[in-house]
């Protein structure tokens, strides 16, 4: 047989290949030895080391932890059975089995965002059914659907994953703010316009009530006794007429009106001074046809202006049945 040398580096490589081989079988054995435990922790909530088997990280949340051993480049994997491997880095993995929550928990929790939330929704509802057309109620319209779709999810929650559940509650308790801060906004809006409604109406009561005692102090105002009172003071006070002057005053617009603001004659002489036409009053005030006092002051100034004194003017009509 001819005689094959084999060389010191090739039978090196021989050898480095053989241990490399015997390597992965070992890795895949603690795998599946890794695995084991890991179903054995379910629910423990630890991180065990692959290659010693003991506790390397305290409990956790929400996932029980065992060895390394998954493939090169997958950081996780399911193992089945709700069982869930993924490596943590080094020598480790998490297996994640179960829900973190206790069921009871859980429902327990749900039970009371469900009774919460039906409450705030009430609320919501009780609110928007009172709020006047004026305020918009569209953001709590809103909230009011989001919420009602929460509630809706969540009230299944005897049958749903804990965790899901949970995550639902979460859900629920934010719509159920959101819908406490619409209502309360609302309110707000919904008062503010009553408040400014009321002012409205007390403003408008006010003024009807102004407006009626100035048509009683006017009504009495366009008496004969009103207006007579009305010429005396102006007397006095424009125009430093004393009783004389007043006497004879009275005396020619009873001759012309009998005081009588509205005294029409065919002439088309108007009112108390009997001005010709009654439009001339208008330069005191646009009120000459219905106010007495407007027609007083109108006919103190004519007769200043054109005769000086009441006595004059007096004196003029006597004479001429005119003034």
């Amino acid at each position: 047989m001819p005689f094959r040398s084999t060389s010191t580096s090739t039978r090196t490589t021989r050898h480095s290949r053989t241990l490399a081989r015997r390597r992965s079988r070992r890795l895949r054995l603690a795998g599946l030895g890794a695995f084991a435990v890991a179903a054995g922790l379910a629910c423990t909530g630890v991180v065990v080391s692959a290659t010693t088997g003991t506790p390397v990280i305290g409990t956790s949340a929400l996932a029980d932890s065992i060895g390394a051993g998954t493939p090169s480049g997958t950081p996780t994997i399911d193992a089945g059975a709700g069982v869930t491997i993924t490596r943590l880095g080094d020598d480790r993995i998490s297996v994640h089995a179960g829900s973190a929550v206790p069921r009871n928990t859980a429902n327990t929790v749900a039970a009371i965002a469900l009774a919460s939330g039906h409450d705030v929704k009430a609320k919501a509802q009780s609110v928007a059914t009172k709020t006047p057309a004026t305020v918009s109620t569209t953001t709590l319209s809103r909230s009011t659907t989001t919420l009602s779709s929460r509630l809706a999810k969540l009230s299944d929650y005897r049958s749903a994953d804990p965790d899901i559940v949970m995550a639902r509650v979460e859900a629920t308790q934010d719509a159920a703010d959101a819908v406490s801060t619409a209502t309360a906004a609302t309110e707000k809006a919904a008062q503010a316009e009553a408040a400014a409604k009321a002012k409205a109406a007390t403003a408008a009561k006010a003024k009807a009530a102004e407006a009626k005692a100035d048509a009683i102090r006017q009504a009495a105002a366009n008496t004969p006794d009103g207006a007579k009172a009305t010429a005396k003071a102006l007397m006095a006070s424009q125009y430093g007429w004393g009783d004389d002057q007043y006497g004879c005053l009275v005396s020619l617009w009873t001759k012309e009106s009998g005081w009588n603001y509205q005294a029409y004659n065919a002439s088309g002489a108007t009112g108390i001074p009997q001005a010709l036409p009654g439009s001339k009053m208008a330069s005191v005030s646009s009120d000459w046809a219905s106010n007495a006092t407007t027609q007083v002051i109108w006919g103190l100034g004519y007769i200043s202006g054109s005769y000086g004194t009441p006595c004059a003017a007096w004196a003029h009509s006597v004479a001429n049945n005119w003034y």
